[in-house]
């Protein structure tokens, strides 16, 4: 079965309670959480406040993904802020190993994301030092955008390195992910989904995030 991942990007800030209990009573694993400067992306997100209300509001995993430029500079406050996994750009690490491994120090999971331009092969070097992969499947700095088809592609050929490696690295997806293409991300290799609309904007999102976790 897959980790779902909802993502808060699609929550409803004035009832931001009202979700977190929600994803707390249903069969959600993470609570995903996307970080946007205006810089590195078009949009700008949520911060360090944001992500410790949500903290304080559930026990389950806290997946931040950062697109942010020079995230190196902010790592150490969005661990006191409560983040367990930690994802930074490979677009905006040009010390990527470093990043890597300042993650790790102050005791957190280290993610690499890759804009749906970027190929898994730059990975390489560098996946054995590498907890989690994600793959941007649509242009990264808004919600609703259709899926990157291509993405699948991308799926296939980084689960091939993985298992060339012997490695344990996960792939997470983000963007796009709906109940018409979920199982088909899966079957090409996928273990986390990040959804927001899908979720957040489902008449049942209990029963929408059941379904994700079945597949």
């Amino acid at each position: 079965m897959p980790i779902i991942a909802p993502s808060l990007l699609s929550a409803d800030f004035l009832n931001l309670q009202k979700d977190c209990d929600m994803l707390n009573a249903s069969q959600a694993d993470w609570f995903h959480l996307d970080v946007m400067d205006g810089s590195f992306v078009p949009n700008i997100s949520y911060g360090f406040p944001v992500i410790e209300l949500v903290r304080k509001a559930t026990t389950k995993i806290c997946d931040v993904h950062l697109m942010i430029q020079e995230p190196g500079k902010y790592a150490e406050a969005f661990k006191k802020a409560g983040a367990d996994i930690l994802t930074v750009h490979i677009e905006a690490c040009p010390h990527l190993h470093r990043n890597l491994q300042q993650i790790k120090s102050l005791g957190m999971k280290a993610g690499v994301a890759l804009n749906p331009h970027t190929p898994v092969h730059l990975l390489s070097d560098i996946l054995h030092d590498i907890d989690m992969v994600l793959l941007m499947s649509v242009n990264p700095g808004f919600g609703g955008q259709q899926f990157i088809p291509h993405t699948i592609d991308k799926i296939r050929a980084l689960k091939h390195m993985i298992k060339e490696k012997n490695l344990h690295t996960l792939i997470e997806i983000d963007g796009g992910v709906t109940l018409d293409n979920a199982a088909a991300i899966v079957h090409a290799g996928a273990d986390v989904l990040v959804a927001g609309n899908t979720v957040f904007k489902s008449a049942d999102p209990s029963a929408t995030i059941a379904a994700l976790k079945k597949l």
